[in-house]
């Protein structure tokens, strides 16, 4: 099970679920305290702003970012829950949730899959660079790409409302 959540609810996510894995995704300068049951080797920070487009100042996500996404979510054995999380909960933690998902079950219809997200979660607007990347290291042929377009962007909100991904 992948469970996603904002920055702030990260503790309490974690702790509600048994976690025993932790994917961050925050831009640099934005300080995560690794909740005590999450062992260092089982917790992966990735350095990235949310933003689709290259601008001055920020870091895009690019392919490392996902290859490296990708390589800690093939590693996870799943016998306990996974928590992805953002700033917000909203974009790069419900597109690295999408990308897992995909990468774990390859026979998952692209389709079928972005309509379950955007029903788990009316604020999810998946980052779309971050799908694009993961598109093509999946050999999906723009079905992904496609899907998440097809759900358009979530709601408007300050911090999405935590929810759980079967995989």
């Amino acid at each position: 099970m992948i469970h996603v959540c904002s920055l702030s609810k990260v503790e309490e996510t974690v702790t509600k679920t048994g976690a025993g894995r932790l994917l961050s995704l925050l831009a640099a300068g934005t300080e995560v305290m690794r909740p005590a049951s999450i062992t260092r080797e089982n917790h992966l920070h990735l350095v990235m702003h949310d933003i689709a487009v290259a601008q001055e100042g920020m870091t895009m996500p690019g392919e490392e970012h996902v290859v490296n996404l990708l390589d800690f979510a093939c590693q996870w054995d799943r016998s306990r829950p996974l928590v992805v999380h953002c700033y917000a909960g909203i974009s790069r933690s419900t597109a690295s949730a999408y990308i897992i998902a995909a990468a774990l079950a390859p026979k998952r219809d692209e389709a079928e899959l972005a309509e379950t997200l955007r029903a788990l979660s009316p604020t999810a607007t998946p980052n779309p660079r971050l799908i694009a990347i993961a598109d093509a290291l999946l050999d999906r042929r723009g079905r992904m790409i496609e899907a998440i377009q097809a759900i358009g962007r979530g709601a408007d909100a300050f911090e999405g409302t935590p929810f759980e991904l079967k995989i």
